[in-house]
């Protein structure tokens, strides 16, 4: 029954979403996210887009675990990287202000086709952990969902794949804008019910909730809050699908958008992470990613509640995912022509390797947040210095700031090897995280800082 009330709801989700793309497509709707008209996204299509394109399959699935796991500290150190917004709308403003029309643009001025190739290469990155990721969750639930079905994990990523992509290929990212907005809506009801649901329970104590310590104690919860506080200016400015959205609307409209986005998604990611604390609290144990904890912990219409908001989670956030991997590769990289053709390709490309990556075994799924977050820490320095001060920066200052952050995120993704075992610091991975991030920082600020100089100003 359950089963059938997840696939049948998906279903409608899936034509509400065709219905709501635009029904003619023009190369500057695919690439910029006009209007057919011409005009620009408004406010609350733009908020709506922001919050969904963040509040995505894999997010919901880190709070809620890390909730289990660190109690309420791990939920708030996850909720830390919402403070993006604000640091991403800051960093949007400054750029704006200068005339640049992007990051790339930004940085192509002051470091040439090096400074541009260095960070496409990173956000090409994150954009391929994007669609991995919430594939793999859609995976973790289809078979949760039918954990007597042989191949239900394989399958209903495949399926999800080629839906996903032939929605998101027909409009771009128009279409992604317009069907954020449906889709964000069932997100915000569904999510809605199931924690009126979890909060309206007779074993739910709120008091118990704000001071718990989860099932492994708290103390690293409050080191990964660490490790976000050190990652949030940068982690922003390497996220397309944030910066993308940063460029389309007038000013003002923007800087609104990013703070309702942030005080918005940062609500729903603690009220998710409330679903992992309690499971620690009852004394569940943990099963598949806490999706057969659930399942365990929760009456049948929570649970379907919890996972239909998963799903339409992972869909919205496909969809600006391939958007922005079409405007990386025809745009920045011109690996195509500029016509819808061109970025449909691209789509394809990038939905491929990434249900490709679902073979691979590692299942941690922060692991790609804590990966790309330390790549994107070369830009901490180079924007606060650059950007910020206002100071010219030397293409070799950026390039050893840019090589210690790539070296730091392989240190961590491969921390289990052996040549980087001998080198990073006995302790929890998370603890080694936050070393490795204190690490590149100081290295990236002193290169910045020596090969910076003040810009002579006209008098």
């Amino acid at each position: 029954m359950q089963t059938t009330a997840i696939v049948g709801v998906f279903v409608l989700v899936i034509v509400a979403s065709l219905l709501a793309a635009p029904r003619r497509v023009t190369v500057d709707g695919f690439f910029s996210g006009l209007n057919p008209n011409g005009t620009a996204p408004g406010l609350w299509m733009l908020v709506l887009s922001q919050i969904t394109t963040w509040i995505f399959a894999r997010s919901l699935m880190n709070s809620a675990i890390l909730g289990y796991y660190y109690g309420i500290a791990g939920t708030l150190a996850y909720a830390a990287y919402y403070g993006s917004f604000l640091t991403g709308g800051f960093i949007v403003g400054r750029l704006r202000q200068g005339g640049a029309r992007s990051m790339q643009d930004w940085l192509g001025a002051r470091f040439g086709t090096a400074g541009t190739t260095c960070y496409n290469v990173v956000i090409a990155l994150r954009l391929l952990s994007e669609v991995f990721a919430n594939l793999l969750v859609v995976g973790l639930i289809f078979s949760a969902a039918l954990p007597e079905l042989a191949g239900a994990n394989e399958g209903s990523i495949l399926i999800f794949a080629v839906l996903g992509l032939a929605y998101s290929a027909w409009g771009g990212l128009s279409a992604a804008l317009r069907t954020d907005v449906v889709q964000m809506l069932l997100f915000l009801v569904v999510f809605v019910v199931a924690l009126g649901a979890l909060v309206l329970a007779p074993d739910f104590s709120l008091s118990a909730v704000l001071t718990s310590e989860g099932a492994s104690g708290a103390r690293n919860g409050w080191i990964l809050l660490l490790v976000a506080f050190l990652q949030v200016f940068s982690y922003p400015a390497h996220d397309p699908v944030m910066m993308d959205r940063g460029f389309l609307a007038d000013q003002a409209t923007t800087r609104k958008s990013f703070f309702h986005a942030f005080w918005i998604s940062g609500v729903c990611i603690i009220g998710f992470g409330f679903f992992g604390i309690q499971a620690a609290l009852i004394g569940a144990e943990y099963q598949g990613q806490l999706l057969g904890t659930w399942a365990l912990m929760f009456p049948p219409a929570i649970f379907v509640a919890l996972l239909l908001s998963l799903l339409i989670s992972a869909l919205s956030t496909l969809d600006s995912a391939l958007a922005s991997s079409a405007r990386l590769v025809v745009e920045e990289f011109k690996l195509a022509p500029r016509t819808v053709n061109g970025g449909r390709v691209a789509m394809i490309v990038f939905m491929v390797l990434g249900a490709a990556l679902t073979l691979w075994g590692n299942k941690t799924l922060f692991d790609a947040v804590a990966v790309s977050g330390t790549a994107s820490m070369f830009l901490t320095p180079i924007l606060l210095v650059g950007l910020v001060m206002q100071r010219k920066i030397a293409l070799w200052s950026y390039l050893i700031a840019f090589g210690a952050a790539i070296t730091g995120a392989a240190a961590y993704f491969l921390r289990a090897w052996e040549p980087v075992v001998m080198i990073l610091p006995e302790g929890h991975k998370y603890e080694q995280l936050l070393a490795i991030c204190v690490v590149v920082l100081v290295v990236g600020f002193a290169a910045t800082l020596a090969g910076s100089r003040r810009v002579a100003t006209q008098g």
